[in-house]
């Protein structure tokens, strides 16, 4: 084999079965269908409500249901890398778990905490496992139980998010010219003011007073982190398109992170790209974290076709922000 290419070869999802509409959230906190549609598009969102399940369980599901569409057995699978925010436990990671319940006896495990950007990162980070020619067969799973960490009394923030999961196959190929092509990333620092969660850490442990002042929660200033947003986002972008010679005429498909339509139009008006041409589900989905973008693939595969240039970019608390260019391996269809 000569040069390695890393590519995704098969695309799985899960979002739990109960649908929270505006119009519930509109019975729990002072809000209606039309201020939040016209504020960031979302018109319901899935919620994970058994007790006693977590983001392993989503990011599990996901899993085995794109092992079963790639025919990839246990004994086959190098690694598995888990991004989230939300993992069952401090420690230990919520990959460890998928993979004990998955079975993957040659295989190990981890988390990455990279927030919204969890995805785009890792997909980065299994692509250089794979071109390294170490590894042939890599899980990326984007995984969030967001209703796990929102206030649903606070109006501002409760519409926001929902849970879902979902996880790629990435392999090793020695065609040329298909794969990840290109990562444009980047942590700013900036964030930590305007977008985080104040206790539960080891800086503010849980505590009575922790709890009683709803600490547990994520906190963020809306209109800081949509202007950071909108600028990283679409710069990420055009620094990508344009050190790979791309325009709006060879770009099949972009896929945003799925946290507020009007970050979503920004970006597309940015690079000159029409909406037909960007994945969006956040109507139905909302902001599910690192799981935005694997989601959207997940929905949108049957319209990919081998060869499309596709551009994925996210933003998300650290102010953490970057793009994958990716040329498609395969026919969704």
């Amino acid at each position: 084999m000569g040069k390695i290419n890393a590519i995704i070869t098969g695309v799985g999802g899960y979002v739990p079965d109960y649908i929270l509409t505006n119009e519930e959230l509109s019975r729990m906190v002072d809000t209606n269908d039309e201020w939040i549609m016209s504020r960031v598009g979302i018109k319901e969102r899935r919620i994970l409500t058994e007790e006693g399940l977590g983001t392993s369980y989503m990011a599990r599901k996901a899993a085995k249901l794109l092992m079963k569409k790639t025919g990839a057995t246990p004994e086959s699978i190098d690694a598995l890398i888990v991004a989230t925010s939300t993992a069952d436990y401090h420690y230990p990671s919520t990959a460890s778990i998928v993979i004990g319940k998955l079975g993957l006896p040659n295989a190990f495990a981890f988390d990455l905490w990279g927030a919204c950007c969890g995805f785009v990162y890792s997909l980065d980070v299994a692509s250089a496992m794979i071109q390294s020619g170490r590894f042939k067969r890599i899980i990326v799973i984007g995984a969030d139980k967001m209703s796990s960490v929102t206030d649903y009394k606070d109006r501002q923030t409760c519409p926001l998010f929902g849970d879902g999961a979902a996880a790629v196959m990435v392999e090793a190929t020695d065609e040329e010219n298909i794969g990840l092509i290109d990562s444009y990333l980047r942590t700013d620092g900036l964030g930590l003011p305007f977008l985080h969660m104040k206790a539960g850490g080891s800086v503010s442990p849980a505590s009575h007073f922790t709890v009683d002042h709803h600490m547990h929660f994520t906190y963020q200033e809306g209109r800081t982190v949509f202007r950071y947003a909108v600028t990283d986002m679409s710069d990420d972008c055009a620094i990508i398109a344009e050190r790979n010679h791309l325009d709006k005429d060879s770009i099949q498909w972009v896929v945003p992170h799925q946290a507020n339509m009007r970050i979503i139009e920004a970006v597309a008006r940015r690079l000159d790209i029409p909406m037909e041409k960007v994945m969006v589900n956040i109507e139905r989905y909302g902001n599910t974290s690192a799981a935005t973008i694997p989601l959207a693939l997940w929905e949108y595969e049957p319209q990919l076709k081998k060869g499309d240039n596709v551009i994925m970019t996210a933003f998300g608390a650290g102010f953490a922000h970057g793009a994958n260019y990716l040329r498609w391996a395969y026919d969704g269809k």
